[in-house]
């Protein structure tokens, strides 16, 4: 019994380790990040990954790592990724955000609206998030303003008249107006007939 007490107590104290060791590597890449570094910290990132591969932060880190070295496709995989594997909706949005600050710098407008939509679902309270939704939409809206030409084919196609009716429509219709007619028609005298027959001066 000593011995699987000893077993279970050094598998502890492994992952304690490891857990250590990844906070370390995470922050050299940090560092080394901040140097302006960002292969060497991408690098040390990618350890952390190799060991753990749902490490938010590493991947996070990782992922702005390779944007600064113009890996924009890359960075937003492994964003897309972070988001859609973490439960904790704090680091959706941030990966969120993130996707869409990339995209728009890459001018994918549509994109990254989109991005900041969900990292607003994840956090409706982020302000970044919000103003940099509508910078894209303001900016989408100035690059496809609608065009003259649009307005023109609306004005026109409302302008154009109704199709015409058939011979066999027209006379169709206009039976049924004087059949409307004919009934306006007899009520009227019914009801001057009512009325005449009462009505009369009282001398």
């Amino acid at each position: 019994m000593k011995h699987i007490v000893t077993i279970v107590a050094s598998l502890f104290f492994v992952k304690v380790l490891s857990a250590q060791e990844f906070d370390k590597l995470i922050l050299k890449g940090n560092d080394l990040y901040k140097q302006q570094q960002y292969q060497q910290a991408e690098q040390a990132y990618a350890e952390v990954l190799a060991a753990d591969p749902n490490n938010a932060t590493a991947k996070f880190n990782q992922a702005n790592a390779l944007y600064k070295q113009n890996k924009a496709d890359e960075a937003i995989k492994l964003l897309n990724d972070l988001a859609f594997k973490t439960n904790d909706p704090s680091v959706k949005a941030k990966a969120y955000y993130n996707k869409g600050a990339i995209l728009s710098g890459q001018k994918k407008l549509e994109e990254s609206i989109d991005a900041y939509k969900d990292a607003l679902r994840q956090d409706p309270t982020d302000k970044d998030a919000r103003e940099n939704l509508q910078k894209a939409l303001l900016e989408l809206k100035k690059k496809n303003p609608p065009k003259k030409e649009d307005n023109k084919k609306q004005q026109k196609q409302q302008q154009k008249p109704q199709p015409k009716m058939s011979q066999k429509e027209a006379e169709q219709r206009l039976k049924l107006l004087e059949q409307k007619e004919k009934q306006v028609q007899q009520r009227l005298q019914k009801e001057k007939s009512k009325q005449g027959g009462g009505q009369g001066k009282d001398w």
